[in-house]
């Protein structure tokens, strides 16, 4: 697992550490298709061309118009953009066998953790090696599933382009035998991943990120610039540039006005939470989490009987590729990737 500094200078500001020599699916996917006048949003045109209200459709038709799109697509551009970056088949054979394993293992710890938000933007590949390195930790304990508006539907990013950079088996062999050896050491070590997060779910710095939805309004500090620009940029075509997209709605709404009463909303619900003793809401979700994390490393996450490791990564994949779920998922997060 990919590790990268992190400095904190207060209770809501820090300073990343940029990673270095790493591009996000987003940059790969549109660095082949520009050269080749490939629109970069193909796939959601295809989708609104055949169905120009897909988000009312129902979900048997999404799967349709979903399914469409694909098989009008290759998805094979991050194979292809890797094989073209490499100096030599033993390099492109090294790269395609760390992409695989890396992405392995991310998989199963980003699914512990109920780690969301995986869309091009927040998951990097190495030039050099072909790590997964995964960025933005901050949709964590399935924060992103719960939420009222597009909960994600995945337990983790398992969409074609990646399948199709992986190794000539795809999902068998290599990837699968990682995940396996990935959730069985998480089993063996269960009380260690337990304690490490129960000090962060029962932090009072971050308590607010555990209420019900609808109690605290996320603060848009905490989300990237970048997503508002993504937004557009899947919607806009490919000669636009990205200074120039739109800016979302959401925008007017994040105001220096509007994001201080927020921040001072919060922490006097979080005041507050610490001179009484802690809230009854936060304490149950905090409860919650803590539950659901133990089920997924005892096998016991898809009901009380607890299934073995190879059957719980089975399922996981499952959900991981079914159209049904990529079918529901907003469309910046690029599922038909």
């Amino acid at each position: 697992v990919q590790r990268y500094a992190v400095v904190p200078l207060s209770t809501n500001s820090g300073l990343l550490r940029w990673v270095p020599r790493s591009d996000t699916l987003h940059a790969l996917v549109k660095e082949f298709r520009t050269p080749r006048n490939i629109l970069l949003n193909l796939e959601y045109r295809l989708m609104l061309h055949m169905a120009p209200n897909y988000d009312l459709l129902s979900q048997v038709q999404k799967v349709e118009v979903f399914e469409n799109a694909l098989a009008q697509t290759s998805g094979t551009d991050l194979r292809r953009v890797m094989h073209a970056r490499s100096p030599s088949s033993e390099a492109w054979l090294a790269r395609r066998t760390t992409l695989t394993r890396s992405l392995a293992v991310m998989s199963m710890v980003g699914h512990v953790l109920g780690l969301g938000d995986r869309h091009p933007g927040n998951i990097l590949v190495h030039r050099s090696t072909g790590k997964v390195i995964h960025i933005d930790f901050g949709d964590c304990f399935e924060v992103a599933m719960t939420r009222a508006k597009w909960p994600e539907s995945v337990p983790f990013r398992l969409t074609r382009m990646l399948v199709n950079a992986m190794e000539a088996s795809g999902i068998e062999g290599t990837f699968r035998l990682t995940c396996e050896a990935a959730m069985d050491l998480l089993r063996q070590n269960a009380s260690s991943v337990l304690a490490m997060l129960e000090a962060f779910v029962h932090d009072p710095l971050i308590k607010w990120r555990l209420l019900d939805q609808g109690a605290v309004r996320r603060p848009a500090s905490h989300s990237s610039p970048n997503n508002s620009r993504r937004d557009s940029s899947i919607r806009e075509d490919t000669s636009s540039s990205d200074t120039s997209l739109s800016v979302s709605a959401e925008e007017d709404e994040r105001s220096p006005s509007s994001l201080r009463q927020q921040w001072r909303h919060l922490q006097e619900l979080e005041a507050r939470a610490l001179t009484t003793g802690g809230d009854g809401a936060l304490n149950s979700r905090a409860v919650r989490v803590i539950t659901r994390v133990q089920n997924k490393l005892t096998g016991k996450e898809f009901g009380s009987e607890a299934l073995s490791v190879d059957a719980q990564v089975q399922r996981l994949i499952e959900q991981a590729t079914s159209n049904e779920n990529l079918s529901l998922m907003y469309v910046p997060w690029c599922a038909f990737w």
